[in-house]
């Protein structure tokens, strides 16, 4: 080594430093940006608007432009906690202002979206771009695999804000195709043509805008929601079930044949409480389709029941119970019982009167399988309730309402609801 070389070498080594230093910074300087903004994203997107859904859509982008593994995981997390915001403050009303179920839900469930995410990111190679080649086609089957994992069981139990359910919004009517579509606009937003993807995917977004109308109701329907907080469906006694029976009676017109009422509703579900809601409905042609729970020795079935005048069953059986809460299979494994069972793949559509009725009682509303699970039977009505006086003080139930209208305005599909507040 000449001693031209050693003078240069100390000059070459700062030079590299400042180059990794530089590099670092801006890195830094971009990860802050893509983490606020995919907090905003969540935030904006699951507002309880079902118009600012689409929102949702960004999260791919940002998710794939993250310089590391670190900023991939942050990016998750940030888009995942601001979308769920309401969690902690909903259970702490349930458990009576205890807020550490809440918190340990909502951390458990945004741990498992952020780490499916951040798992599944993979840097791009020495001198490539965003996007270059095969290595952006396997961008997109990454995301595409995690949209998957957290859309389905055991991750999708808790796969809340996926942008699928954003499809509605931007193709109603489109029903099976909106999904290939926006599946495809989703895997576009990991690539280098993202612009491109997010300028097409708006122009539907506006349009869809400029001429958004409500779904109908189903005819001869009509979903009543009440207002007695926590107290629904705890009282059981005879003047509670005489009136709400005279509400009932009391919301039907002439043409009225089918009412729905709010999850538990009913209370618990027992041989006395049919009767009595048989008799009340002597003389008219009325179904009732009510919440109530079907209890026995190992736990607790959350169901929605039909009775009219003729008789009377258990239509549906939920599918996926709020988890914690609700649904609590550790007890079983244990031995001690108790708790709500879920359903999973079960009773996806029920018929009622040559009906092919989609229902979907609260926190399914927020989840993605049971929904498309219920759609490859091709229902011709929504039926979605809930009873949400726990969550007072967030946007939960707006965020539910949102969803469903989505999800029936995507397959063109009626839907009543009924909540109680």
């Amino acid at each position: 080594m000449t001693l031209g070389t050693l003078d240069r070498f100390p000059t070459r080594a700062f030079s590299a430093w400042r180059s990794r230093s530089s590099l670092s910074n801006r890195n830094w300087r971009r990860s802050c940006l893509l983490i606020a903004v995919s907090v905003a994203c969540g935030w904006i997107a699951w507002s309880g608007h079902v118009l600012t859904l689409p929102v949702a859509v960004l999260f791919p982008a940002l998710w794939a432009m993250s310089p590391s593994r670190l900023t991939a995981l942050l990016v998750s997390a940030g888009y995942f906690l601001a979308a769920s915001r309401g969690l902690p403050q909903g259970v702490a009303n349930f458990y009576a202002a205890d807020l550490w179920p809440g918190l340990l839900l909502w951390t458990a469930a945004s741990l498992s979206f952020a780490g499916v995410h951040a798992a599944l990111w993979k840097g791009q190679p020495e001198g490539k771009s965003p996007g270059d080649g095969r290595a952006g086609m396997a961008m997109a089957a990454r995301y595409l695999a995690a949209a998957m994992l957290m859309g389905l069981p055991p991750l999708g139990i808790t796969g809340w804000a996926h942008p699928l359910t954003a499809t509605g919004v931007l193709f109603p009517g489109w029903g099976w195709w909106g999904l290939v579509a926006m599946t495809a606009g989703l895997a576009m937003m990991t690539s280098r043509y993202w612009p491109a993807a997010a300028i097409v995917l708006g122009g539907f977004w506006l349009w869809s805008a400029a001429t958004w109308t409500s779904p109908n109701l189903p005819e001869r329907w009509k979903g009543v929601d009440l207002e007695q907080g926590e107290s629904l469906g705890r009282d059981g006694s005879l003047g509670y079930h005489r009136g709400l029976i005279a509400t009932v009676l009391a919301a039907a017109s002439a043409k009225t044949r089918f009412i729905v009422l709010p999850e538990s509703a009913l209370g618990f579900w027992t041989p006395t409480v049919a009767s009595l809601w048989q008799q009340g409905l002597q003389g008219s042609e009325l179904t009732v389709i009510a919440g109530a729970a079907v209890l026995d020795a190992s736990g607790y079935d959350n169901v929605m029941a039909a009775i009219s005048a003729g008789g009377d069953r258990v239509l549906y059986r939920e599918r996926m119970p709020v988890p914690v809460s609700m649904w609590q299979p550790w007890r079983a494994w244990t031995g001690q019982g108790g708790g709500a069972r879920a359903y999973f793949f079960a009773n996806p559509v029920v018929n009622l009167a040559g009906t092919r009725i989609l229902p979907l009682i609260c926190y399914e509303q927020l989840i993605l399988w049971p929904v498309l699970q219920s759609m490859l039977r091709s229902p011709i009505a929504i039926v979605a309730t809930g009873n949400g006086w726990w969550t007072d003080g967030t946007s939960i139930v707006a965020i539910q309402n949102a969803s469903v209208v989505a999800w029936a305005k995507l397959f063109g599909l009626p839907v009543v609801t009924a909540f109680n507040r």
